[in-house]
């Protein structure tokens, strides 16, 4: 019995981010249209373009290998499952021992992989350049999080987010290391997902996309497909930053379902605030050059840096 509802409550978890990631997209949206004062798409509306998508025919290049047809499912289950792992409304869950950042660090990483890939396999020219500066700047991106996920395990003493997200609430304190790993994590955040200043992801023009130039080629399911991952992926970032920085109201321990429930509404109150944190820095920077997208990476492999070596020198920091 206690097996079956763990199993319960972990899957109620896998499903809530699944369900809320779109949300979480359709609420940035509606948000930063009232900060440009427009009245914006519905909250639900990413629902509906998932469901459109869904129904529409797949349109398939005559050059396009079975890769372009599987990635998508790979892309959005290695997205899903990572997601899936960072605790939300309560940790040690039954497959929390999975939950590691070095795990997740890896699923993003393949999924990025594996988007690359079908950017290249049309032979678009479009596709290249998307692929191309993916990998350019995964190779200062990824640097950047293990920094960080350094920083995170050294004041932690372990990986794993569920003892990270117990250890922060029992030893709240203010770091200047963990000050430093959260901006990365900020920085990492925005690139990883294809926002402003790294990348607009309202507009479709050749010279500046990244994410969109990978996926020209897609349609129908597929799209929808990807869509849904690159949600997935916002939402998992949005929600390590809580975890790791702000995992007060995580139910811990054994909880009961007041617990759970509080730690549900706490979790649904991140997302907002996190969603409205993001739109407000997107409203008030402007897109900087593709160039530049290195030196605002290389700014979150410094200060993740710094902060793994302000432990080393001081464990007071």
């Amino acid at each position: 019995m206690v097996l079956i509802l763990d199993l319960a409550v972990q899957g109620v978890q896998m499903l809530a981010v699944l369900a809320l990631a779109p949300l979480l997209l359709g609420f940035t949206r509606k948000v930063k249209a009232r900060l440009l004062r427009r009245q914006g798409p519905p909250l639900l509306q990413p629902y509906r373009d998932l469901l459109r998508l869904s129904r529409k025919e797949v349109v398939l290049a005559e050059n396009a290998s079975w890769l372009f047809r599987s990635a998508p499912y790979m892309i959005f289950a290695a997205t899903w499952v990572a997601a899936a792992l960072v605790p939300t409304f309560a940790t040690g869950l039954h497959f929390s021992w999975t939950a590691d950042l070095i795990a997740i660090a890896a699923l993003l990483g393949s999924a990025r992989v594996f988007l690359a890939l079908v950017g290249m396999d049309v032979g678009t020219s479009f596709g290249g350049i998307g692929s191309s500066r993916e990998m350019m700047f995964a190779s200062l991106a990824e640097p950047a999080m293990i920094m960080i996920v350094f920083v995170v395990a050294l004041v932690a003493g372990s990986t794993q987010l569920s003892h990270i997200a117990i250890f922060m609430q029992e030893h709240a304190s203010l770091r200047v290391s963990l000050g430093l790993a959260l901006v990365a994590l900020v920085i990492v955040a925005l690139a990883e997902n294809a926002r402003i200043p790294v990348d607009n992801p309202a507009t479709h023009l050749e010279l500046t996309m990244v994410h969109e130039a990978m996926v020209l080629e897609y349609s129908g399911r597929h799209l929808a497909v990807i869509e849904l991952a690159a949600a997935l992926k916002l939402l998992l970032y949005v929600s390590l930053v809580g975890c790791i920085f702000f995992p007060w109201g995580i139910a811990s321990g054994e909880p009961s379902p007041a617990a759970y429930a509080l730690g549900a509404v706490t979790y649904l109150a991140k997302l907002a605030a996190g969603g409205f944190l993001l739109v407000a820095f997107e409203t008030s920077i402007a897109k900087m050059r593709v160039f530049r997208v290195p030196e605002f990476l290389g700014a979150a492999l410094m200060l993740g840096l710094l902060g793994t070596l302000l432990l080393f020198v001081s464990r007071t920091f």
